[in-house]
């Protein structure tokens, strides 16, 4: 877990971001520095997932990917999900901010894990910031959704890692259950955060 404080001394917000699959906090932690240009006000906070990678001798995973099958993914979500909350929580408590003072940011399978924490927090986010992700089949999701905050989904169009479908279908799938969506695809974009999506994120940040 790595932390940026607040420029201003006084944070407003908190912006939680969590990493893929064989990365860790410091994988992350870079954004703070960009995002917080001109938003003194933003606090953030790198979580490191709570598993060991099985696939490779190094970083760490929110779930195993060995098993993709829909029902197995959204099990392992939901078994990550209540550290990560309450994680968030504490660190909200240690800032003195209120529970929906927090925007929530994921990448590849941080993504998936925050579109599915961020939908069914009981205190919904300010904010759901997904990049290369996607939003894991869960047919439970409509008895479980707490609140609609917006959701920003990047994706690159070259992604040969989560493929670019996943971002489209994502977003139809949130604009049916009448979640406020922002989508940006980025032509010739692979399976990375480039600098058109870094602007999309520090727009959607201003304006909270």
């Amino acid at each position: 877990m790595l932390r940026r404080e607040a420029a201003s001394g006084a944070p407003r917000l908190l912006v939680v971001l969590c990493h893929g699959v064989g990365a860790d906090a410091q994988d992350l932690i870079g954004l703070a520095e960009p995002w917080a240009a001109g938003l003194p006000e933003l606090a953030f906070l790198a979580v490191d997932a709570p598993e060991p990678n099985d696939m490779a001798p190094y970083g760490r995973q929110w779930f195993s990917l060995q098993d993709r099958t829909p029902s197995v993914l959204d099990a392992g979500a939901r078994r990550a999900t209540p550290a990560l909350m309450a994680t968030v929580d504490a660190e909200l408590s240690r800032l003195g901010l209120g529970a929906r003072d927090v925007a929530l940011m994921g990448f590849s399978q941080g993504a998936m894990m925050v579109l599915h924490a961020g939908l069914r927090r009981p205190v919904p986010p300010a904010a759901i910031l997904a990049y290369s992700g996607a939003l894991l089949d869960s047919p439970a999701l409509d008895a479980e959704i707490t609140g609609r905050p917006p959701v920003l989904l990047v994706h690159g169009e070259a992604d040969e890692v989560v493929p670019f479908a996943r971002g489209p279908a994502a977003a139809e799938a949130l604009r049916r259950r009448h979640v406020p969506v922002t989508t940006v695809w980025r032509k010739g974009v692979g399976h990375w955060v480039d600098e058109g999506g870094l602007r999309a994120g520090v727009d959607l940040l201003a304006q909270l």
